[in-house]
């Protein structure tokens, strides 16, 4: 299978934007993905998936929880650098405290304080299943879209 055109079919499906943040051994790190999905009202689960060969993974791997934060359109360039190869310190990002420990970007759409559920290897990615212990709904700005290997906003006037 040719993975470039595999990748390419995927792109079509738009997706949601969101940064998935742990606590690491000295400091917090962050991750942009739109892996993101709801799996479950009862209990409250949530899952997103992680490139095993990413830097990051052990990280994301060995935390007991993390935070989703949902981006809006003024989360552009905070996505694109934690989407980035390299470290992922959270230095000079506004952020919120949460109970948890893990911090959320400040003004997302919503956040979500979960513990790690289960984690399940699946080819060459982790599957992150958390249970969600908290959530807010902080901003109401337009979504951050990613569609065909492009960020985009949703036209909230359809």
């Amino acid at each position: 299978m040719d993975s470039r055109a595999f990748r390419d079919a995927l792109g079509r499906f738009p997706t949601g934007v969101a940064v998935v943040t742990a606590a690491g051994a000295d400091s917090h790190f962050g991750i942009t993905v739109n892996s993101f999905t709801s799996v479950s009202l009862d209990p409250p689960l949530l899952l997103w998936c992680m490139d095993r060969r990413s830097r990051r993974h052990d990280v994301f791997a060995k935390a007991a929880g993390f935070t989703v934060s949902i981006l809006g359109t003024d989360h552009k360039d905070v996505s694109s650098r934690l989407a980035r190869p390299g470290e992922h310190s959270l230095d000079d990002i506004a952020l919120i405290e949460t109970e948890l420990g893990p911090p959320a970007l400040a003004d997302s759409l919503a956040i979500f304080e979960c513990a790690v559920e289960k984690k399940i290897e699946a080819g060459d990615h982790t599957i992150l299943l958390g249970r969600v212990l908290r959530f807010s709904c902080p901003s109401a700005s337009a979504p951050l879209v990613f569609f065909r290997g492009k960020y985009s906003a949703l036209d909230q006037n359809s």
